[in-house]
């Protein structure tokens, strides 16, 4: 678990270090603005992707280059300062870190100050993590439930996310061939590629949810894939074969609908969970019950992390109390206690985290650390 992590010009965080003191409770609390979710921000970073929001490494970078307090004035926005770090003590005694320089434009990732890819991070720390953006993912639109699930799925199988992002690359080197009026011997091998892709995207969507619901169920809840890929890969069809009919279909159907195309694919496919006590689809439950699921979905992906490959597991939860009455926050607390993974939390007020055992509480305001 993390002992001590420290940022340098990150966001509003000039320097910052936080000591957890071992603790498996982490609860961040100050006004909004005061840089909590900028502390789990960097914790996300560690994972090797683009963090919880996806910011580009020059927008984290702190402004007016280190000053105590970034400039209020809107005729004074300040510099940015020319680099920024993260650093993580874990329990393991191992160091992993993550720094930018403008210099460079360029993220460089260190496990025990040995230089590493940012993929291999991933084996030195594993995370999950939900912000307020993903309260409405179950009433969303698809694409937004896909990019959900698809990042839960690669905390479980670290190359789906590049498979993701492989297949949307295909897609769209197709569609640019149709427009140009290519023939079959330009559109033949980029259709076996797409399917060769697709069909590692659906098995790994597919095997994901299969896990997953051996932790869901015992608690009412079952998640879905549905896709025309998807659903062939679960009926138990060859994956061999699978390809040679999706590319076989992607060949039937090379004509533009309004210049886009118009075929089926992993790119269309959709999530779904089921809440069992309630009888219904999570979409047409209340918010809180909404919240309730996906919390409910994220301890079970970190219970999954822990049983599939031990090590360090971390789930970092932004304003998690929001939404949730009081029995539900005592619950809540409860099941993240028995996950075995260190939680991260924040909210405005810490009486909402009265019912945390053995929490370390850190109160941060205006990038800094008042109880640490």
């Amino acid at each position: 678990m993390i002992q001590t992590l420290t940022l340098t010009d990150f966001r509003n965080h000039t320097f910052t270090r936080v000591r957890t003191d071992g603790a498996l409770a982490v609860v961040l609390t100050g006004p909004n603005g005061g840089g909590k979710t900028s502390l789990l921000e960097a914790l996300s970073l560690l994972s090797g992707n683009g963090g919880l929001r996806g910011a580009t490494p020059a927008e984290i970078a702190r402004m007016d280059g280190g000053a105590a307090h970034p400039p209020q004035s809107k005729d004074c926005v300040g510099t940015p300062a020319a680099g920024w770090a993260v650093m993580a003590e874990l329990s393991n005694d191992s160091e992993i870190s993550i720094t930018w320089t403008a210099a460079e434009n360029k993220k460089k990732a260190r496990i025990n100050n040995d230089a590493v890819s940012l993929s291999k991070l991933i084996d030195a720390l594993r995370m999950v993590w939900l912000t307020p953006r993903e309260d409405r993912v179950f009433i969303d639109a698809a694409s937004e439930r896909r990019a959900f699930f698809d990042r839960l799925v690669s905390g479980f199988t670290p190359h789906h996310a590049g498979h993701v992002f492989r297949l949307a690359k295909l897609l769209s080197e197709r569609g640019f061939a149709l427009k140009s009026g290519a023939g079959d011997q330009w559109l033949a091998p980029i259709e076996h590629q797409i399917a060769d892709i697709a069909i590692r995207v659906a098995r790994a969507r597919d095997d994901f949810v299969d896990r997953i619901n051996g932790l869901l169920r015992p608690v009412n809840y079952v998640l879905s894939v549905n896709g025309m890929v998807e659903d062939a890969v679960a009926s138990g069809t060859d994956p061999a074969a699978l390809a040679r009919e999706y590319a076989e279909y992607l060949a039937r159907n090379r004509a533009l609908v309004a210049d886009k195309m118009s075929i089926d694919g992993p790119h269309r496919a959709d999530f779904s969970m089921f809440d069992s006590a309630l009888n219904r689809p999570v979409a047409q439950t209340s918010t809180g019950q909404q919240k309730a699921a996906l919390l409910r979905l994220v301890i079970a992906h970190a219970k999954l992390l822990r049983e599939n490959f031990g090590g360090p597991t971390l789930v970092l939860l932004d304003e998690v109390a929001a939404h949730l009455d009081a029995n539900a926050r005592k619950t809540l607390f409860t099941e993240l206690a028995d996950a075995g993974a260190q939680v991260w939390m924040t909210g405005l007020d810490a009486a909402a985290f009265s019912d945390v055992a053995d929490a370390k509480f850190i109160h941060c305001e205006n990038g800094e650390i008042c109880n640490n």
